[in-house]
């Protein structure tokens, strides 16, 4: 029976629609950076989860073989300018991949190596973005894992840091105007002191940015002050006669679009599409005209184009691409040509068209998984793609857009093999009769004839799709002998808009019914049984784990709800977190509180039962999800009575939502996690 540190209560209630919301746990919301009584708690929790974490015996065999397993070269999708080639690359066991560039046919350099900038690795190269003749480079520092970005440049050919430094950036590309004078961003205002990782993100503008000019200098180019709670996206038009503005409020896909005329004198916006309605994201611009993806009248996606020679508002729109059977996840214009990357039943299929929307090829893929790339101007001949699947690491091959075919660029040896691994897919029906589409993954030589230890992930929200990745530590989950499974439940946009739609607001149960008709089915079919089924999830995944077991916990034997939004009637409190309200609601709203607290995480622990065995995972610098969710959320378990199972929080520090988080550390992390669900699921590693 484990001790848990005392989470000291409050008698602190709201009152909501006439309703009484006791919240003892508030004081955990604040920053424990700057609470002394939150800053204690953490530590406390930790040590108590480590001492536990330090008895299980698989936990050495499995840090061994994940850093083995780990240990292999990787690399990203390459970014061309004229003749150099700009991709990162990671040796294995580095904390941050390192950025090179490569002259050609010339041997790689390295630009910019991140683990030369902290001790601990925890600080990360965030973003890059090379000038058009890719003599310059804008790049984003993120340190501790925060959203906070700040952008620095480079110059290529001497690899002298310029003294260019822009603070205060969050959700943020960089565009480089096509004579590389400068760039365009977006950044927020700065916030007030100890408000930086909690305080609502309101009032950001696009602004320029002039090489070798202070930031203090950077001209403002676009903002609505009269609309705090808009944000923007600036990319410079692939011909460069166009700023296209992409004006959003929310984590929902619905724009508002600007143009602003770059060779004109008048830099008036002119009025693309108004009302966030729809879905309009700026493709690329080819044979004078702008082309869009939308999903006006086509939950699954079409492209539509405009001419570039604006005269007025809402100008006429012309059809290139209609909808088809499969979901239009991506799009491209390249050489000539439009790439259009579908899911079919969450598997890419890759087509070509012309700029007239003619269909003239299907590209052969390597295999059954997922593909991204294509990226690239309207004039290269060449572009690249990256390929991978459950059991298959990311490889980047080099298409030549007039020949049609494509060979290799850049592979990783995995010190594993492929074939020894299963993947299939299958189809279930959820508690509505709705067929849901899940991933089963295994070694060839596990033992299912009894019911294997098995982990179930999920998410289901934001219109985000759970297509077949590979993932170095759910590779160590299959060599051990566990079953992956990977739902694609309603919430996600495997199947479009309405799938999207489907599992959002209030269709969110249908989430959490897809993910328990999920388990349900794994045992049906006796791939595993209760006492070895373990969930997982994070962010929006978190919450859908949270939800699930408060809902079913005779269901599965353990929990890893990671990041998670727990607390759904203060989500909207914090930074980011307005943006939700698309998927989630608002709380504001009587029919909408009703609903988020009817599922709440946090509001809907029920004593008296037997929950699974739970580690919450957070960290202290999470201003995506701010780690007051977990913290509420694993004081109120730990205070019920829902028997003797531990439910514990692990509480990193010097890490944020995922990105930038260095490998040192993801490793520590899942060797944690996969050492308790081994402990919980009855999954035995082999020593090595």
């Amino acid at each position: 029976m484990i001790s848990y540190p005392l989470s000291k209560t409050l008698d602190h209630t709201d009152e909501i629609f006439g309703e009484v919301v006791p919240d003892p746990y508030r004081w955990l919301e604040d920053d424990v950076r700057d609470n002394a009584d939150v800053a204690q708690w953490v530590t406390a929790q930790n040590a108590v989860t480590n001492e536990y974490l330090q008895t299980l015996e698989n936990r050495p065999a499995i840090e061994r073989r994940l850093r083995h397993l780990w240990n292999y070269e990787k690399f990203s999708l390459p970014i061309k300018r004229d003749e150099r080639y700009f991709f990162s690359r990671n040796d294995g066991l580095q904390n941050q991949f390192v950025l090179h560039v490569q002259d050609g046919q010339a041997s790689p350099r390295i630009l910019i190596d991140p683990n030369e900038w902290s001790d601990d690795g925890a600080t990360a190269l965030a973003f890059y973005k090379p000038s058009p003749d890719g003599r310059l480079l804008a790049y984003m520092v993120q340190e501790g894992g925060s959203d906070w970005h700040t952008i620095k440049v480079i110059d290529v050919d001497s690899g002298e840091v310029k003294q260019d430094t822009i603070e205060w950036v969050k959700f943020s590309g960089v565009s480089w105007a096509k004579d590389g004078s400068g760039f365009y961003y977006s950044r927020y205002p700065k916030p007030a002191p100890g408000e930086e990782f909690q305080s609502l993100n309101l009032n950001q503008a696009v602004y320029f940015h002039k090489i070798g000019e202070s930031a203090d200098n950077d001209r403002l180019i676009y903002a609505r002050p009269e609309e705090p709670s808009h944000g923007f996206s600036a990319v410079v038009s692939s011909d460069g006669s166009a700023l296209v503005i992409t004006v959003w409020t929310g984590t929902d896909d619905r724009y508002e679009v600007v143009l602003i005329n770059l060779h004109k004198e008048d830099k008036t916006p002119v009025t693309l599409v108004s009302g966030f309605d729809h879905n309009y994201s700026y493709i690329g611009s080819a044979d004078e005209r702008h082309f869009f993806f939308t999903d006006k009248d086509a939950p699954k996606g079409r492209v539509v184009s405009v001419s570039a020679h604006l005269r007025s508002d809402n100008p006429n729109w012309f059809d290139v691409i209609g909808e088809q059977v499969g979901v239009l996840s991506g799009v491209s214009i390249v050489g000539g040509r439009i790439f259009a990357n579908y899911m079919e039943d969450v598997k890419s299929v890759v087509r070509e068209y012309s700029l007239a929307g003619d269909e003239l090829s299907v590209v052969p893929l390597p295999g059954v998984g997922t593909v991204t790339g294509f990226s690239g101007e309207p004039k290269d001949r060449e572009t690249f793609f990256s390929f991978e699947s459950f059991n298959q690491p990311p490889t980047i091959y080099r298409y030549d857009v007039e020949k049609g075919d494509y060979d290799l660029f850049k592979s990783s040896a995995a010190p594993f093999d492929p074939e020894d691994y299963k993947v299939r897919q299958v189809f279930y029906p959820s508690k509505d009769g709705t067929c849901v589409p899940m991933f089963i993954a295994h070694h060839k030589d596990a033992v299912l004839s009894k019911g294997a230890p098995t982990l179930l992930y999920g998410y289901g929200g934001f219109n985000i799709s759970l297509t077949p990745g590979f993932s170095v530590t759910r590779l160590a989950w299959m060599e051990m002998g566990g079953v992956l499974a990977v739902a694609n439940i309603r919430g996600g946009g495997e199947y479009g808009k309405d799938w999207h739609n489907a599992g959002r607001l209030l269709n969110k149960q249908n989430s959490f019914d897809d993910f328990i008709a999920a388990a349900e089915y794994l045992i049906e079919q006796g791939l595993t049984t209760k006492d070895k089924l373990a969930i997982q999830g994070g962010s929006n995944g978190g919450l859908l784990v949270g939800a699930v077991v408060n809902q079913r916990p005779d269901l599965f034997a353990a929990a890893l709800p990671a990041v998670g939004v727990m607390d759904m009637l203060r989500f909207n409190q914090f930074t980011a977190g307005r943006f939700w309200v698309d998927d989630y609601g608002d709380p504001a709203k009587e029919a909408d509180f009703r609903n988020l607290k009817a599922y709440s995480p946090y509001h809907n622990i029920r004593p008296g039962t037997d929950y699974p065995a739970i580690l919450v995972t957070t960290a202290d610098t999470d201003d995506r999800v701010v780690p007051g969710h977990s913290f509420k959320y694993a004081a109120a378990l730990q205070a019920a009575d829902i028997g003797d199972a531990p439910h514990l929080i692990r509480i990193e520090t010097r890490a944020g939502h995922g990105a930038g988080k260095p490998t040192d550390k993801i490793i520590e992390e899942y060797t944690d996690m996969w050492a308790f669900l081994c402990a919980h699921t009855g999954l035995a590693p082999e020593n090595d």
